[in-house]
């Protein structure tokens, strides 16, 4: 088994997070995701925000009417991984649900325009991207890291 294997198993700890990496998780940040290129078949990185609203892990963008090619990787295949990059480092593996339901876009789309004080809720129901993570345990369980205290 290779390190970085080894490191994402322990880290989840069976199908549960790490302390370290919940409170991580427990504060919306900069992170890295790495997708599956959806014709390339080739890894793909990029830097993003997640939102932690409830207990649950988001990840959005700024509207645009031009569809992301990281939400079109995580359409094509929903696997992906989540590289925790501040004082806790870790991959955990993921798994994306697209959120096209605008009921619960608007939900959690509010939270995320306070949180980054924007006041065009509408636009970002409409055009911005939303997906939520559950992240999968080394026995292939998934769950969500514990809300924000």
């Amino acid at each position: 088994m290779d390190r970085r294997r080894a490191e994402v198993i322990e880290v989840m700890q069976g199908s549960k997070l790490d302390e370290s990496v919940q409170g991580a998780l427990a504060r919306g940040r900069v992170i890295d995701i790495t997708t599956v290129g959806r014709q390339s078949g080739r890894p793909r990185r990029i830097e993003i925000v997640f939102h932690n609203i409830d207990g649950r892990i988001y990840i959005s963008g700024i509207p645009s009417p031009t569809r992301r090619a990281w939400l079109a990787n995580l359409e094509a295949r929903p696997e992906f991984t989540v590289h925790l990059k501040g004082a806790v480092r870790a991959d955990l593996p993921a798994r994306a649900r697209i959120i096209d339901d605008e009921a619960e876009r608007r939900r959690i789309l509010d939270a995320v325009a306070r949180n980054w004080k924007r006041k065009d809720l509408e636009t970002m129901v409409r055009l911005s991207p939303l997906i939520e993570v559950t992240f999968e345990g080394a026995n292939g369980q998934t769950g969500h890291p514990p809300a924000p205290a």
